[in-house]
């Protein structure tokens, strides 16, 4: 399956305690990040969805889901990997002081994979692949997750082309670091990450 992602999470805790079936949204407070993080926007409320449908959201969009002990922001703007995304993901990395963050760019069509991981506010991973251009950004120490892809390429295999498939080094990355389940997987308890609400904004 190919994903389009734009995704930044940040939780208080393991994250596969933290997410579990029926959870709540506060609206309030998804209203509140939305707009903290575009100021300058007049942002309008056109409803509520689920992650599913919020992964890769239009360019005038943002959706945020705000919950007890988590927080999910799904915005367009991370795909830029500029200083706009940089702020957005830096913002949601430091969210919940003494949690922990990542943030999931994927694209179909690029097949890129951006990933960042904070802890306690703090990056401490910030990696970018691609298929066609190899490791692009490869900072902080490397997560055990993805010991695995990067076996040929410490052993001196080229990393252009990718020896490994960037959308399952991400996937895995989310599985591990943001969500405690593949973010398609249904857990034993019923929880699929896909399912969790979210409030959806028109940027004017």
């Amino acid at each position: 399956m190919a994903w389009s992602v734009a995704l930044a999470c940040a939780i208080e805790g393991d994250p596969a305690e933290v997410f579990r079936p029926g959870m709540s949204l506060d609206a309030a407070a998804a209203a509140g990040v939305a707009r903290g993080l575009h100021p300058a926007a007049g942002l309008v409320e056109t409803g509520e969805t689920v992650l599913d449908f919020a992964l890769w959201p239009y360019e005038d969009e943002v959706f945020v889901g705000a919950y007890e002990r988590a927080l999910l922001v799904c915005d367009r703007r991370l795909f830029g990997m500029d200083e706009d995304a940089r702020r957005i993901a830096d913002t949601v990395g430091r969210a919940l002081p003494g949690g922990t963050a990542g943030v999931l760019v994927l694209h179909a069509v690029v097949s890129g994979c951006w990933f960042r991981r904070y802890e306690g506010g703090e990056l401490v991973r910030d990696v970018f692949v691609t298929a066609e251009d190899g490791v692009v950004v490869d900072q902080g120490e490397r997560l055990p997750v993805e010991q695995p892809y990067w076996k040929a390429v410490d052993a001196g295999a080229p990393d252009v082309p990718l020896p490994f498939d960037q959308e399952s080094f991400g996937l895995d990355l989310a599985a591990a670091h943001m969500f405690g389940r593949g973010i398609a997987d249904r857990g034993e308890d019923g929880f699929l990450p896909l399912e969790l609400p979210l409030r959806r904004f028109k940027l004017g």
